[in-house]
């Protein structure tokens, strides 16, 4: 194999014409990233001579956790890069790449987080050189190209679907500025109570769901009843692939409509009707927590499957202690 020379971008005005189509390695998500308060991108490509081979884009942002406190830093990969030479090995690469990011971010960052493996051995030895832990996690899938979405939902759920329309409740896609935005508003007052949940600056949904050469990296659904929204959902495409990132709904005040089931339909059905062969559910948590939101998300008919998250913690203690209860 020829020498692998890499590089790292971190302002959008620097960076090369690339090739790809997934869009969290994008250069198109970089520029939102850099665009958006609180978040910083960075890029690295792998080159043989000047032709590029692959590349990982990572992004660093301030945590809104209680712990680590909100003032440090952490550092999320979304997915394990993007590669464009089938002749050269794909964990190899990904383990320069890795070994690469881990130098250049882990002074300024108190924790590192890959998410999203294509499976959950990719990387392994990798990971482990460069003193990562894993921990189990799980994804949940909907598969839309053998059975039909409605085919797919348990039976009281189809029932609550079929109820809440029939007695007035639309489902839409939010088409202008105004209806984004108070989606975007009801999303902020659901997650911002949720101290475990990183709930993004608002600036970042408004890029990534604004339409450039007839695509949308992601679009914003709305649940209405005589006029008002009372749900909402959020979601992003990739390649053949559709995440749902958030949802809300005015569960208290109007449960009988059961809006925050619609807001999931809604997206479900879209993506349906857009071609897309697979809907994931991003964040379904760990395996051995009993989540009500676990339950409630398997009910549209998708399946669990067993993965893994790795991470990496600056202080070396920490970590070791970590690594030695997650080996």
């Amino acid at each position: 194999m020829k020498p692998i020379r890499l590089m790292t971008y971190r302002r959008g005005s620097t960076l090369p014409p690339l090739p790809g189509n997934s869009l969290p390695n994008s250069s198109e998500l970089f520029h939102v990233y850099e665009q958006t308060t609180g978040y910083a991108p960075l890029l690295i490509v792998a080159f043989i001579d000047e032709k590029p081979v692959a590349k990982l884009l990572a992004v660093i942002r301030k945590s809104t956790r209680l712990f680590p406190p909100s003032f440090i830093k952490r550092c999320e990969l979304f997915g394990t890069g993007e590669y464009f030479d089938d002749s050269l090995p794909k964990d190899e690469l990904f383990g320069m790449m890795l070994n690469h990011l881990t130098n250049e971010v882990l002074e300024s960052c108190f924790l590192i987080e890959v998410r999203n493996l294509p499976f959950s051995l990719f990387g392994y030895k990798h990971f482990r050189r460069n003193g990562y832990f894993p921990m189990n996690w799980l994804r949940v899938y909907n598969s839309l190209h053998s059975l039909s979405p409605e085919e797919r939902l348990e039976p009281y759920r189809r029932r609550q679907i079929v109820h809440a329309l029939k007695h007035g409740a639309s489902l839409k896609l939010a088409t202008s500025e105004s209806e984004t935005e108070s989606a975007l508003q009801m999303l902020r007052r659901n997650y911002s109570s949720k101290l475990r949940k990183h709930f993004p600056d608002l600036q970042l949904f408004r890029l990534l769901s604004h339409e450039e050469n007839g695509l949308q990296a992601a679009r914003t659904f709305l649940v209405k009843y005589k006029g008002k929204v009372i749900g909402t959902s959020f979601c992003m495409y990739s390649e053949d692939h559709a995440y749902l990132c958030f949802s809300a709904g005015l569960r208290k005040t109007y449960a009988w409509l059961h809006p925050h089931v619609l807001a999931v339909w809604a997206a479900i059905t879209d993506a349906n009707e857009k071609g897309y062969k697979h809907f994931e559910f991003v964040d379904a948590g760990l395996p051995f927590r009993k989540l009500g939101y676990r339950r409630f998300i398997l009910s549209f008919g998708g399946k669990q499957v067993s993965t893994r998250r790795w991470f990496h913690f600056r202080w070396s203690w920490l970590n070791k202690l970590a690594s030695w209860l997650y080996r």
